[in-house]
C-alpha cells in the first residue's frame, strides 16, 4: 500500500510563504521581486519610507497572528487564540493610527518582541525535537531580551526595526526568486508544496535526508549559541552605557517648598571630586529664574581659597561651555570640574585670593529645561549663583565681579554682563572675558547648516532645537525635523558627550544621515529664527571685553569671531581681541595656553581699576 507523504506540522510566524506554495513560478517572481524591493527600501531609506515601514510592521504583525491561529493544529486552541489575537490587535493598532509616527512604534515593537518571545518559549516547552526546542527557547529569550532593551534605546529601535524587518523581507523575496528560477529551469508549472510520496523515495534519498536532518540540528545549535551571544552582548552594552552615565544624586532634588526670591541658598555640601591645591570646593543648590522669568532651581560649584588675604574676596563667574543638555551633564557631577583643566587659570585665581563661582545653569543637575544658547536663562543662573554664595558661612564676597566664559559659556557671559545692572544691581561687574564664544546664534546656525549633514552636527542641532521648543511655545519642533523623527531627536538630548551612551546617538545620527537629514527646516526661519535673533546679545557693555580664539577652531569659524569683534568696535565698546595661531576650540582655556596669563593679568587689573591695555578698536 502506498502511503501519501506526511506533511510536517506548520510552524513559524509568517503566513505568506504558505500562501505561495504551489503557485506558478511567474507569481513567485512578482511576489519575490516586490518583497525584495520593499525590503531594500526599508533598510536603505528608513525615514523616507516611514509609512512603508509602519505598514509593513503592522501587516507583518497581522500575518504573524493569523499564522499562529491557523498553524500547528496540535497546539492548544487557547495558545493560538491568545498569542495570535494579541499580534493581530497590535498590528491593526499600528496600521490604524498608533504607528503613524515613530513616537509609539518602538514601544509597540517591544511589546511584539516580548509576545513573540513568550510564544516561542511556549512552543519550546510543548513540541519538537531537542534541537528545535533549544532553538525555539533561545529565540524566545532573545526576543524578550531585545524587547526590554528597546525601551532603553528607543531612538535606535526604529533603525533596528528597519534592519530586522527589512532583511527578513529581503531574504524572503530572494528565496521566492530562487524557487521560481529553479521551477523555470526544471520546466515545472508550479512549485511543489510537499515532498514526494514516501514509497517513491529511494534509499539514497533517505540517507541524504537523514544527513540533512543532522546538519539541520547542528545548525540550530550553532544559531542558538549565536543568539545567546547577541542577547548577552546587548545586555552588556546596556549595562556599560548605564554605568558610564552620570548619576544625579538627591542633592539636586529641590524640597517641596523653596524660597520664592531668586538667588537664595537652598543647601550646600562638600564637592566630592578633585580639588585644586589651597582651596575648598562646595556645591550649592539655589533659587533662580528661567528664561521666561519663572521660578527655577540651579546648582553651582563655589571654589574658595583656604588662606585668602584679609577683606571681601573678588569673584570670578565661570560660565562653562557645551557639556550636553541633560540633567546628568552638569559639570558639578564630574570629578575634574574644579581643576585647571576645566576652568582656565584656576590655580592663579586661587593664589590671588579670588573666589570662583561656576554655575551648572538651570536644567543641569537640578530639574528644569536647560537654557542652551538661551541668554537670559544662562545669565540669571550665573548671577544668582554669586548671590546665593554670599549666604555660605565662612566667606565674604566683594561686589567686584569678573565674568568669564568659553563657547556656550561665552554667550552666557555676554548675557550675564548685559543684564547684571538690572537683575543683580549689587554686583559690580568690572569686565567680561570670552574664550571662543558662541556669541551670535543666528550666524552660527547659518554657518553650521551650510555644509553637509553629519552625525555630530545632528546631535548639536538637537541640543539647540529641543531646549528652544521646550522653552518657547511658538517654536514647533516638528517644523524643523524629518516627519516622525521627534523620538530620535529628543533621545539625542538625553546623553552627554562624556558618557558612553553618546555612541548610541552618534550611531543613530549616522544611520539616519545616510538616508536623509534629520533636520529639514531652515533653522534661521520662522519662530526659531526669531528666537535665535532674540538671544543674540546686543549690550550695552559699559565694562571692557576681552575676546580670544584660535585660528584653527573647528567648532566656531574664526571669521565669525572677527566679525563679532568688528561689530563690538563699531558699537563703541572697549574690546581687546587675540587670535592664537594653531589653537583649536579648546586650546585657549587649557593649561599651557598663552592666553591664560593674559586672562589673569587683565582680570587682576579690572579688580584693581589699574590702567592696562583694554581697547584694540581704535588701533
Amino acid at each position: 500500500m502506498i502511503r501519501g507523504g506526511r506533511r510536517p506540522p506548520a510552524t513559524g510566524w509568517s503566513v505568506v510563504p504558505r500562501l505561495v506554495r504551489g503557485a506558478p513560478p511567474a507569481v513567485l517572481v512578482v511576489v519575490g521581486a516586490l518583497s525584495l524591493l520593499v525590503g531594500l527600501l526599508i533598510v536603505t531609506r528608513p525615514l523616507t519610507s516611514l509609512v512603508l515601514l509602519t505598514v509593513y510592521v503592522g501587516l507583518s504583525a497581522v500575518f504573524s497572528g493569523l499564522a499562529r491561529i491557523i498553524a500547528a493544529p496540535e497546539t492548544p486552541l487557547w495558545s493560538r487564540l491568545v498569542f495570535g489575537g494579541l499580534w493581530i490587535a497590535l498590528g491593526l493598532a499600528v496600521l490604524f493610527g498608533l504607528g503613524r509616527t515613530l513616537e509609539l512604534l518602538p514601544e509597540i515593537i517591544a511589546v511584539l518582541l516580548v509576545l513573540g518571545g513568550l510564544a516561542s518559549i511556549y512552543d519550546a516547552a510543548s513540541r519538537g525535537s531537542v534541537s528545535q526546542r533549544v532553538l525555539a527557547g533561545v529565540w524566545g529569550g532573545t526576543q524578550i531580551a531585545f524587547g526590554v532593551l528597546s525601551y532603553a534605546w528607543p531612538d535606535v529601535t526604529v533603525l533596528l526595526v528597519a534592519v530586522i524587518f527589512g532583511v527578513r523581507t529581503i531574504v524572503f523575496g530572494a528565496t521566492l526568486l530562487v524557487r521560481a528560477v529553479r521551477a523555470f529551469v526544471e520546466g515545472r508549472r508550479s512549485v511543489p508544496a510537499t515532498g514526494l510520496p514516501a514509497a517513491s523515495v529511494p534509499a539514497s534519498t533517505t540517507r541524504r535526508r537523514r544527513a540533512r536532518a543532522v546538519w539541520l540540528a547542528v545548525g540550530r545549535y550553532a544559531l542558538s549559541a549565536l543568539l545567546v551571544v547577541l542577547a548577552a552582548g546587548g545586555w552588556w552594552a546596556n549595562s556599560w552605557i548605564e554605568d558610564g552615565a552620570q548619576v544625579v544624586d538627591a542633592f539636586y532634588d529641590p524640597p517641596a517648598v523653596v524660597p520664592y526670591d531668586h538667588g537664595r541658598l537652598i543647601r550646600s555640601d562638600e564637592f566630592s571630586g578633585q580639588k585644586p591645591a589651597g582651596a575648598d570646593v562646595r556645591r550649592i543648590l539655589y533659587t533662580t529664574r528661567d528664561a521666561n522669568g519663572q521660578p527655577a532651581v540651579a546648582s553651582a560649584l563655589v571654589i574658595v581659597p583656604q588662606d585668602p588675604p584679609p577683606g571681601p574676596r573678588p569673584v570670578v563667574v565661570w560660565n562653562h561651555g557645551t557639556t550636553g543638555v541633560a540633567r546628568g551633564c552638569a559639570p558639578s557631577l564630574r570629578d575634574a570640574s574644579a581643576t585647571k583643566w576645566a576652568i582656565p587659570g584656576l590655580d592663579q585665581a586661587i593664589a590671588n585670593g579670588w573666589v570662583v563661582v561656576a554655575s551648572d545653569y538651570s536644567g543641569q543637575g537640578a530639574p528644569g529645561v536647560f537654557p542652551y544658547l538661551i541668554g537670559r536663562g544662562e545669565a540669571r543662573s550665573s548671577l544668582d549663583a554669586v548671590i546665593a554664595a554670599r549666604e555660605l558661612d565662612g566667606i565674604t564676597l566683594s561686589s567686584r565681579t569678573a565674568v568669564w566664559g568659553h563657547s556656550q559659556g561665552g554667550h552666557a557671559a555676554l548675557w550675564t554682563s548685559q543684564i547684571a545692572d538690572d537683575y543683580a544691581p549689587d554686583l559690580d561687574v568690572r569686565g567680561t572675558a570670552l574664550l571662543a564664544p558662541a556669541a551670535e546664534p543666528v550666524a552660527l546656525a547659518e554657518e553650521l547648516t551650510s555644509g553637509d549633514a553629519n552625525a555630530l552636527l545632528s546631535i548639536l542641532i538637537s541640543w539647540v532645537l529641543v531646549p528652544y521648543a521646550d522653552t518657547y511655545d511658538d517654536v514647533d519642533l516638528s517644523r524643523y525635523i524629518a516627519p516622525g523623527s521627534e523620538a530620535i531627536v529628543r533621545e539625542m538630548t538625553q546623553r552627554c558627550p562624556s558618557e558612553p551612551g553618546v555612541i548610541v546617538s552618534v550611531a543613530t545620527a549616522l544611520g539616519v544621515s545616510e538616508d536623509r537629514p534629520l533636520f529639514v527646516g531652515d533653522l534661521t526661519a520662522g519662530a526659531l529664527g526669531r528666537r535665535l535673533e532674540d538671544n543674540t546679545p546686543t549690550g550695552p557693555w559699559t565694562q571692557p571685553i576681552l575676546v580670544a580664539w584660535g585660528d584653527q577652531d573647528e567648532v566656531i569659524p574664526p571669521h565669525l569671531q572677527r566679525e563679532f569683534v568688528d561689530r563690538l568696535c563699531a558699537e563703541g565698546n572697549q574690546v581687546r581681541s587675540l587670535e592664537y595661531r594653531g589653537y583649536d576650540h579648546l586650546r585657549t582655556l587649557l593649561p599651557g595656553s598663552h592666553f591664560v596669563p593674559v586672562l589673569i593679568e587683565w582680570t587682576d587689573a579690572r579688580f584693581r581699576h589699574s590702567d592696562t591695555h583694554v581697547d584694540d578698536c581704535s588701533g
